[in-house]
């Protein structure tokens, strides 16, 4: 049965589930026209019902460069390029501007597809791709200013994930309006220009029911503060991300700059919000990320990505009890999975911090904390709930509880055991907006999706 054709009215039954108060157990889900219609507890499996494990809410994916999943595994050998004579974040982008060079449209979206199906397979339902791949490998423009937003959407619907699309802005080099680099012309708009596709973006989107259209400046270095006061008035009611301190470097650039430390100067000069999604922010002060929290903005957190870069560690233990919200996300797209984000994201804390259950409170514990602290950041960065209430969209994840990893599990050991003992695979099957797009621990496309991913691998690497 393709996706398309699936029916989205079903009954499903769980054996448990994470509701917004709790566990609940024998839990039956009616969905109709994508929707959650019908939710009882403590009842018996019915003959029609579908389903089975422990049922959780999907997870957004709060910032995604979907396209660097080709470039996993191919730059993890030492070069004299770096800052200190190795690697660092720096030559990784140079890399990355080269490996810009041979990508199109099509490639694009069969790449864009592929990761969009691992995030399903992994326990994302939505993902907010960051996306500012603008022009040609040459850095023309296209007739279509939207085409390659138009092949992230068609990669959307192939996979069924949810989309919240930012456009992203980005017009310079470095802090000052630096000219930008030849590596950088496929990003490069004006605002005119990016007004167009932010409306192009808008109407490619409008026929998907549950869309989110927002912006991104990317970063302070990238947008002068002329255009960054320019994005809010872009956004509308979407969110509004931002790269910012993801690099040591960053923030001595943005001092010599300015005076100020990047978080600091966007606090002082921007209207930060409950909107804003603040991608890193990992060379923070106490007084910065407690500003956060006042203005009621999100830190998006990438634990694997600021591993695989050498970024550093994000305070999150400090600004997760002083009541500060975040979510995770993919970024480069190295590895893909909630449950690996999640794991990363505690034991960097361990490790800079030398405990243990760093994340948990006095009421949850690790696993839970985690994971339902990044459902309320992904709600707000998102731009679009994802909770299990009636009038929800469906978007569930069940895992595999049959596994050695789970047996005597219950309640929050469950998300715990999924978390830092189960092993791959442990997500089951994913329904989104009432279609199971996740089949035995593989997107029921998959087949297809990876034989057009090849393909195009075969151009971006030939």
């Amino acid at each position: 049965m393709s996706l398309e054709s699936q029916p989205v009215d079903r009954t499903l039954w769980f054996e448990a589930a994470l509701l917004p108060y709790g566990w609940a157990r024998d839990v039956r889900i009616g969905i109709a026209r994508g929707r959650i219609s019908s939710l009882e507890t403590g009842v018996s499996r019915g003959a029609a019902d579908e389903g089975d494990g422990v049922a959780l809410p999907g997870v957004v994916n709060v910032h995604s460069h979907a396209f660097q999943r080709a470039m996993a595994g191919l730059t993890e050998a030492r070069g004299p390029q770096g800052q200190h004579g190795d690697d660092d974040f720096w030559s990784w982008r140079d890399l990355m501007y080269r490996f810009l060079d041979r990508g199109g449209p099509e490639e694009i979206e069969a790449i864009t597809a592929l990761a969009f199906a691992e995030m399903l397979e992994g326990g994302f339902t939505r993902v907010a791709e960051f996306h500012y791949l603008h022009n040609a490998p040459s850095g023309a423009a296209y007739a279509d200013r939207g085409e390659i937003a138009a092949r992230i959407v068609a990669a959307a619907q192939t996979t069924g994930i949810a989309l919240t699309l930012l456009p992203v802005f980005y017009a310079h080099a470095g802090f000052g309006g630096l000219a930008p680099t030849r590596g950088q012309r496929r990003f490069i708009t004006d605002l005119d220009g990016f007004a167009e596709l932010t409306d192009r973006c808008r109407r490619l989107t409008a026929d998907m029911a549950d869309a989110v259209v927002g912006v991104a400046p990317h970063s302070l270095r990238a947008v002068s503060p002329a255009e960054l006061a320019a994005m809010p008035g872009l956004a509308g009611d979407g969110p509004i991300h931002i790269h910012v301190a993801e690099q040591t470097k960053e923030v001595e650039d943005c001092l010599a700059w300015s005076g100020a430390r990047p978080v600091e100067w966007l606090l002082a000069n921007a209207p930060v919000d409950p909107r804003w999604c603040l991608i890193h922010s990992t060379h923070v002060t106490e007084a910065e990320w407690r500003g956060v929290i006042e203005r009621g903005a999100v830190v998006g957190l990438c634990p694997i990505t600021e591993a695989n870069l050498g970024d550093g560690v994000f305070p999150a233990a400090a600004y997760a009890r002083a009541g500060g919200r975040f979510g995770v996300g993919t970024d480069s797209n190295v590895q893909i999975g909630v449950a690996e984000e999640l794991r990363m994201l505690e034991y960097s804390q361990r490790l800079a911090l030398r405990r243990r259950s760093v994340m948990a409170d006095a009421d949850r514990s690790t696993g839970r904390a985690l994971f339902e602290d990044v459902l309320a950041g992904g709600r707000q960065a998102g731009g679009a709930a994802n909770d299990l209430v009636i009038g929800g969209s469906a978007d569930l994840v069940c895992l595999d509880t049959r596994g050695a990893g789970f047996h005597g599990r219950s309640g929050d050991a469950l998300l715990d055991s999924w978390i830092f003992g189960a092993p791959a695979g442990a997500v089951a099957s994913v329904w989104r907006a009432g279609r199971q797009v996740v089949r035995d621990g593989r997107h029921v496309a998959r087949e297809a999706i990876e034989a057009r991913y090849r393909k195009a691998l075969n151009t971006v690497l030939g």
